[in-house]
């Protein structure tokens, strides 16, 4: 382990960082030179990552270039039960199997970042699994149901009347028996896993370990800038997209959003990210920001070439009003249908709600020209060309 500069700790902890628990703590065992173990506790139940999943990958990479063990901790035990953060109900159970398959996927995804080799990867039904009714009652009697009602999605659900069911409850406590197992010295993880974290510091002292520290990053903003970045609501930049859509997502985000995400979702210095912040209070037009950003993210998850080639494909398209050359067909079992319903089946739009805001606000075409009349119904006899946005093109017809 070679000594760490205190510009390299501020860096560390301060670039895209919410909080430090406890710092001073941190700081001491950075400058000590051990090599310490990094928590990340994964639930793999999804196997597709976005950009926002990186984030925390990102930070992780830093600590690993810097010579520590990074631990990648899979929940195929916790998996089934599901945390149920960020949800207003429990979540359905899933198979073991299927979570481990999922961790495939993921550990592939990360690579992009991190030295898989160097990585030591974990499975928690590994000690999970062989827990005894005692050894339960005994990681149970670490924590109080006060402490485990201040998570405000407990609290959420009560005051709405949802039920929260006992195994809910054990999430936490066994997260945070993981960082037993695991002899954790660090664990770090999105600000909406923070009740979660610190549940770890809570049972390693209970089982007489020192407590881990942690470290929590941000929840990075979808394409909509406004809502967590997610699948569900449709505002996602995929790990696996292809350079030209990633590159035309990030020219559809807010302008209010571009330093975040130059911020949390690029390698770009923050000198440099400073000289952007300044250049935009100077009057920059954000798409030349935008256009810088979108290269540096296509860079990371393909390369230089795929990057140049993505900016020329979006000024060819989106500059000289020239359609993309490759727009899916689909072929529809109906003469006619109603142009909110194909846009929301074709997931074109996440809901019906947000399909009648874009018409309402002309963001639909159909064969180039403008739709306002949210009750339009598109005649499929002949091949039709569909546009919703600036990036989202379908050629329709009826069967």
């Amino acid at each position: 382990m070679s000594k760490i500069t205190d510009a390299a700790i501020n860096d560390l902890l301060n670039r895209g960082v919410v909080e430090t628990v406890v710092k001073t703590d941190l700081i001491e065992k950075l400058k000590s030179g051990r090599k310490l173990r990094i928590k990340l506790g994964i639930d793999p139940s999804g196997k597709d990552l976005h950009i926002g999943h990186m984030v925390v990958i990102k930070k992780l990479k830093e600590f690993q270039d810097l010579g520590h063990q990074i631990v990648l901790l899979f929940g195929n035990f916790t998996g089934q039960i599901g945390d149920p953060t960020g949800k207003m109900e429990g979540r359905a159970i899933k198979s073991k199997q299927e979570l481990e398959k999922n961790a495939e996927k993921y550990l592939d995804q990360v690579k992009t970042f991190l030295d898989i080799d160097k990585i030591e990867t974990r499975w928690n039904a590994d000690w999970l699994e062989k827990l005894n009714f005692s050894d339960v009652i005994r990681l149970a009697s670490s924590f109080t149901v006060s402490q485990m009602m201040e998570r405000d999605m407990f609290q959420d659900r009560v005051k709405k009347n949802i039920p929260i069911s006992m195994h809910e409850f054990m999430y936490p406590l066994m997260q945070g028996y993981d960082s037993v197992a695991l002899k954790a010295d660090l664990e770090l993880g999105g600000t909406d896993q923070t009740f979660n974290l610190l549940a770890g510091r809570v049972i390693q002292k209970a089982y007489g370990q020192t407590p881990q520290d942690i470290l929590t990053v941000p929840i990075l903003e979808g394409l909509d800038g406004v809502k967590k970045m997610g699948k569900s609501e449709n505002n996602y930049i995929a790990v696996d997209d292809a350079p030209k859509d990633m590159f035309g997502k990030v020219m559809s985000i807010p302008d209010k959003v571009i330093l975040k995400y130059f911020e949390l979702a690029t390698f770009v210095s923050l000198d440099q990210i400073k000289k952007h912040e300044k250049a935009l209070k100077q009057g920059e037009n954000p798409m030349n920001l935008k256009k810088i950003l979108g290269k540096e993210i296509v860079k990371i998850y393909h390369s230089q070439e795929d990057a140049n080639a993505a900016e020329a494909a979006f000024v060819n398209q989106f500059s000289k009003n020239e359609l993309p050359e490759d727009i899916e067909e689909k072929t529809i079992d109906a003469k006619a249908i109603n142009l909110i319903e194909l846009i929301v089946n074709e997931k074109l739009a996440p809901s019906k709600s947000e399909a009648r805001r874009l018409i309402e606000q002309g963001g639909v075409k159909v064969d180039q020209e403008k739709v306002t009349d949210v009750n339009f119904k598109m005649d499929l006899k002949n091949e039709k060309l569909l546009q919703v946005g600036k990036r989202k093109f379908l050629k329709v017809k009826g069967a």
